[in-house]
């Protein structure tokens, strides 16, 4: 039979206004995320939550330590949840979350968070070559404008091109398909 987890990547305070790497879009997209978190504890399925630590010193954000590390109080973590600290962009490079997703019986990944181009891609881009058949929610992931050689890319073009670019490898839906 097939089960299903949760995936919440990197939800943590320095990606929020006053935060050290504030994203686009993150408190809309927080809130579609507590939209998915209810409906999965009122089912009684897992919810994995990521957290980001960043091991270089002086690191620019998610500092060990610091307040902007922290999963953001509105997720609804509580002190028996699965938290998974990741030092890498993709959440199973050197971590427990394969392990985790076997002792738990998953084989199916929705998967929600930050940065849609960073963490969510490098996530998403394993879980599929792993089998997990990732589903990732569009309004349920940030991100931020991009620049290079001189131009900048607005963060709504980031995010359409990399949830578009990630139908080659998975399913991406609204919300409110998904939860239908």
């Amino acid at each position: 039979m097939s089960k299903t987890a949760l995936l919440v990547i990197d939800v943590q305070n320095d990606y929020f206004p006053q935060g050290k790497m504030e994203l686009f879009c993150a408190e809309q997209a927080l809130k579609q995320i507590n939209r998915l978190e209810d409906t999965f504890i009122e089912n009684g399925q897992p919810i994995i939550y990521i957290q980001h630590i960043a091991q270089q010193p002086n690191a620019t954000f998610f500092e060990a330590g610091t307040e902007g590390v922290d999963l953001h109080s509105g997720l609804r973590v509580k002190p028996d949840s699965v938290v998974i600290e990741k030092h890498y962009p993709n959440s199973f490079f050197q971590t427990t979350l394969k392990a985790e997703l076997v002792r738990l019986n998953v084989d199916k990944l929705v998967i929600t968070g930050m940065m849609t181009h960073m963490c969510v891609d490098a996530t998403s881009r394993a879980a599929a070559e792993l089998g997990y058949q990732p589903a990732i929610i569009a309004e349920a992931t940030a991100t931020r404008q991009l620049g290079y050689s001189g131009r900048t890319v607005q963060a709504e073009d980031v995010q359409t091109a990399c949830l578009s670019a990630f139908q080659m490898f998975s399913q991406v839906l609204n919300i409110d398909d998904y939860l239908k």
